[in-house]
């Protein structure tokens, strides 16, 4: 709608420098230090829905950070979205590989740097402007719930007791979520489904203490080439996870949907440009596209153990640590396959070490139907601003509450994201492109438009 254009070109600038303000506020859920930051950051998203038009707006104290609530509700016998996202991110570190402060956005080729400019913060807001439009333009149709979390980067521990607890308040007839991504703006898609997570810690332990290299050495098991020994025994030559049971609740995809999969453009070339690696890597038997969307994954997010300051220091160490983390595809649980990589660890590990292992946090696998009102009506209002229909695609990330809001709610969740999976989510110069930042405010609200349409 023109009225929708007219008022976003009218205020783009003051839409962009809102969300600087917000990128400025160092809300990391993972780090105790940052509590303060979280409760600010919280208040300033309570103030923009209100400032939005929102009528009502709470935040919820939790065990952990709190969680943000508004509505604006014209009708209640009107449809009513559900959109959930979170403002808090990831840490920053390390800090020396960022080219600009990560809490300071800067803009360079019309790209926002800063961290949570993609994940959630700029996606997020998006929706916050979208509201405004649509009230200050008195063509709101249909009714709005937010729901934005300060925890989904540690799991979201807190947000499945806080769901359960306030159903009707949260009662809707879908969630949008856009916390996803899309392959450019010259070829839109739609996440149709993102894999689950199990992460867990490993402590390899030798010796009861560290000791002298040169006395010790060649006689006592050295728990970081133990544990380095063990987790490459984790896949095969093939790139095939090794675990006993792990593939055991695998939906192998159809020949069919590995066909749409292969419509979306894919250029290797680029892609191994773009990360700097001569050679790409995976699962035998598949691309790089299904490799990322719907097979399972087992990563090393972190190892560490003895001496790693400055100078040598010759030290066989006493322990050794990994962070390990699996992302599953449907119909895995995060459940089962942690107690299946717990149990596997500790069995490979020989008699010289002992291995503790705990779970960090985990998610189940989601999947959101294609012939839902909702897809339909996200598909569509992609297709009215970008002038081309979305392509269905698997994301390779995970939203641990997805699953969560269908049992508590009995909705189906859409994914409608905006980012580029080259965004460096959860890496150094994270960075969201003002351009797709506008054009998600453009196109949310038709998705509303067309969902009340559709129901």
């Amino acid at each position: 709608m023109n009225t929708w254009k007219e008022y976003q070109e009218q205020n783009k600038e003051r839409f962009l420098n809102e969300l600087l303000d917000l990128l400025r506020i160092p809300s990391v859920s993972a780090k105790g230090e940052h509590k303060a930051d979280m409760l600010k950051c919280a208040e300033a998203v309570k103030s923009s829905l209100l400032d939005a038009g929102a009528d009502k707006v709470t935040i919820y104290e939790t065990e952990g950070h709190p969680i943000v609530y508004g509505e604006k509700i014209i009708d209640p016998s009107k449809p009513t979205v559900l959109v959930y996202g979170h403002y808090d991110v990831q840490p920053a570190e390390p800090l020396e590989l960022w080219n600009s402060p990560a809490f300071e956005p800067t803009i360079i080729d019309g790209k926002i740097f800063a961290r949570g400019s993609c994940d959630d913060k700029g996606q997020m807001y998006m929706h916050v402007k979208a509201l405004e439009i649509l009230v200050k333009t008195n063509t709101l149709q249909n009714n709005i719930k937010f729901c934005i979390e300060g925890e989904e980067e540690i799991g979201s521990p807190n947000l499945g007791k806080f769901v359960a607890a306030n159903k009707e308040l949260l009662k809707a007839d879908v969630v949008l979520i856009s916390d996803t991504a899309m392959i450019s703006l010259d070829a839109p898609s739609m996440d149709v489904g993102v894999r689950g997570l199990s992460y867990i810690e490993v402590e390899v332990t030798g010796p009861n203490r560290d000791l002298h290299s040169g006395v010790y050495g060649g006689a006592v098991a050295n728990p970081i080439t133990i544990l380095a020994k063990m987790i490459a025994s984790l896949h095969d030559d093939n790139n095939h996870i090794t675990i006993p049971g792990f593939y055991d609740d695998v939906v192998v995809s159809t020949d069919e949907e590995r066909a749409l999969m292969a419509k979306a453009p894919f250029n290797e070339a680029a892609y191994k440009e773009e990360l700097g690696v001569k050679e790409l890597w995976g699962e035998k038997g598949y691309t790089t596209n299904e490799r990322t969307g719907i097979r399972p994954t087992i990563e090393l997010n972190g190892i560490w153990g003895g001496y790693t300051g400055e100078g040598a220091k010759t030290v066989l160490p006493s322990k050794a640590f990994a962070k390990i983390s699996a992302r599953l595809v449907p119909n895995q649980g995060s459940d089962k396959i942690t107690e299946i990589l717990i149990n596997h660890l500790q069995k490979i590990a020989p008699a010289n070490v002992t291995v503790k292992a705990t779970l960090h946090h985990g998610g189940e696998p989601y999947m959101t139907p294609i012939d839902s009102k909702g897809y339909k009506a996200a598909s569509k209002a992609i297709e009215t601003t970008f002038g081309k229909s979305p392509i269905p695609v698997r994301g390779g990330g995970s939203i641990p509450i997805c699953a969560l809001f269908e049992k508590e709610l009995g909705i189906k969740i859409i994914f409608m994201g905006f980012g580029l999976d080259s965004d460096n989510l959860h890496s150094p110069n994270e960075k969201f492109n003002i351009e797709n930042y506008y054009k998600g405010i453009e196109t949310i609200p038709y998705f509303h438009k067309y969902f009340t349409e559709m129901a």
